[in-house]
């Protein structure tokens, strides 16, 4: 009897483990459209339906695949784009990838804040150059009633309060923040929502829904599996969304890359 619940014990890990490198051979190899919605009321009626694309942990992506995705938003007829850090200058000159995504069409613009790998100087001078707009710990008004802030790094000195300073009361205001542990510490109050990369959707993963890593070690996200992908909350309820990121610069295991297309409703 031992016997048997051993060989099929053994039986189910190898359906198990060739399912997660079959996923990570296809799949996740596939950069993901992924289409989310946020009702608010403090979004203006008349930008009701208005779409904003997010990207982030780029990594050093090929110039093939940068084109593809621009390509792909621009069928999109996107309002705002968002670059949500870890362009990887450290490894690579972020010149080459902002070049690129600068080509997308859009009506408001391109703005972004600096990853944990990126190297400050480099980075924001290369969207200079292209007509990226850098957020340090600023904000600006997109339109009236939109408020745009972006902080730096949760591993640099962020300051949210500097960063909506600008917004009113009544405004709409997004937070572009690479890491979503700012939610957890600092002073949410006046935001309505975060847009963040930096995770990975946990890199390697069990079916998606559990990263080893993040439960044994602390040094990506403070908070386990709270930010892991997807839909979270900061300490005060703020809504946080996190993108899996869109590079592939490690392999990826149910954690598949992906842009974000953020639709707004007014409510």
């Amino acid at each position: 009897m031992k016997q048997r619940i051993k060989k099929l014990c053994l039986f189910l890990f190898a359906i198990i483990a060739a399912i997660h490198l079959i996923h990570a051979a296809t799949l996740d190899r596939r950069i993901q459209y992924v289409e989310i919605s946020f009702a608010s009321s403090n979004i203006p009626a008349e930008m009701d339906g208005y779409v904003i694309a997010f990207i982030a942990d780029t990594h050093g992506l090929s110039c093939d695949v940068l084109h593809g995705i621009v390509e792909e938003l621009n069928s999109k007829n996107i309002d705002l784009l968002l670059l949500g850090g870890d362009l990887d200058s450290r490894r690579n000159d972020p010149q080459r990838t902002l070049e690129i995504l600068a080509q997308t069409r859009t009506r408001d613009g391109i703005f972004g804040v600096e990853g944990n790998h990126d190297i400050r100087a480099d980075l924001f001078d290369a969207k200079r150059e292209n007509g990226i707009v850098p957020l340090q710990n600023e904000g600006l008004h997109i339109r009236d009633g939109f408020f745009l802030a972006g902080v730096e790094d949760a591993w640099r000195r962020p300051c949210v309060v500097s960063a909506v300073e600008g917004a009113y009361e009544s405004d709409f205001v997004l937070l572009l923040s690479h890491n979503p542990d700012i939610s957890m510490k600092q002073d949410m109050a006046r935001v309505c929502l975060v847009l963040s990369g930096h995770t990975h959707g946990g890199q390697i993963t069990f079916f998606g829904v559990w990263a080893p890593y993040f439960t044994f070690r602390s040094s990506i996200t403070d908070y386990g599996q709270r930010f892991r992908s997807g839909w979270a909350a900061g300490h005060d309820g703020t809504p946080v969304f996190v993108s899996n990121g869109t590079g592939q610069y490690l392999p990826r295991v149910f954690a598949r890359p992906q842009v974000i297309l953020l639709e707004l409703a007014a409510s």
